[in-house]
């Protein structure tokens, strides 16, 4: 499990600890699959920040930031990983892939929740390696290193200025250097007040403080 995975994605130079299973309360009913994820690669960044893992203890607060946007699938998913792009990705333990809970892509930019035909083994192992174009967007994130060459750390992405789905460019132009955390806090609430607003709708959202 795994093995394909490790010969194509390098991992980043940095720190890497997950910390123990029981960091958080997710990390204790882990999938025995997403267990070993965790623990050989949780925290690990790699090809340059193309792909994470997600840490044990940040089970829960990635829990919080993809239910936030998308409160139809709380309680149901198990996040692993998210991309350059601030793309999401989770387990659903309401629809199995070979057996095992397949793969949803949340994607804060358009405000989309996207089924992948894969599990966690073959996510990894065969849709990141196989069809790392579609999955990740590579060539899109290469035009983006061009422009600014910037080392995204752990918990940066390149973030839209303006969302896909309030209108956005889904060009180079229209990503900044983001904070994991205030992208996905701000854009959750665009997401969750744009659904079934007519176009031109003025949005009202508060800062990552809560004022």
């Amino acid at each position: 499990m795994f093995e394909t995975f490790k010969r194509y994605f390098l991992r980043d130079a940095g720190p890497t600890s997950s910390g123990p299973l029981t960091d958080s309360s997710s990390g204790a009913n882990l999938r025995p699959e997403a267990a070993k994820l965790f623990a050989e690669f949780g925290g690990s960044s790699f090809n340059g920040g193309l792909y994470r893992v997600v840490r044990v203890s940040s089970l829960d607060t990635w829990a919080g930031r993809v239910g936030g946007a998308f409160p139809e699938f709380k309680g149901r998913i198990t996040c692993f990983g998210y991309d350059w792009l601030g793309r999401a990705f989770a387990i659903d333990e309401r629809r199995l892939e070979g057996g095992m809970p397949g793969v949803v892509m949340f994607e804060p930019g358009t405000g989309q929740a996207l089924k992948i035909p894969a599990n966690i083994e073959t996510f990894h192992d065969d849709e990141l390696v196989n069809f790392g174009e579609s999955a990740l967007a590579v060539d899109f994130c290469r035009r983006w290193q061009k422009l600014v060459p910037t080392k995204l750390e752990y918990d940066q992405c390149a973030g839209y200025r303006k969302p896909l789905f309030l209108g956005g460019v889904d060009d180079v132009e229209n990503l900044e250097l983001s904070d994991i955390d205030v992208y996905w806090h701000i854009f959750g609430q665009l997401i969750l007040k744009a659904k079934g607003l007519l176009v031109g709708t003025q949005i009202r959202i508060s800062d990552p403080s809560g004022r």
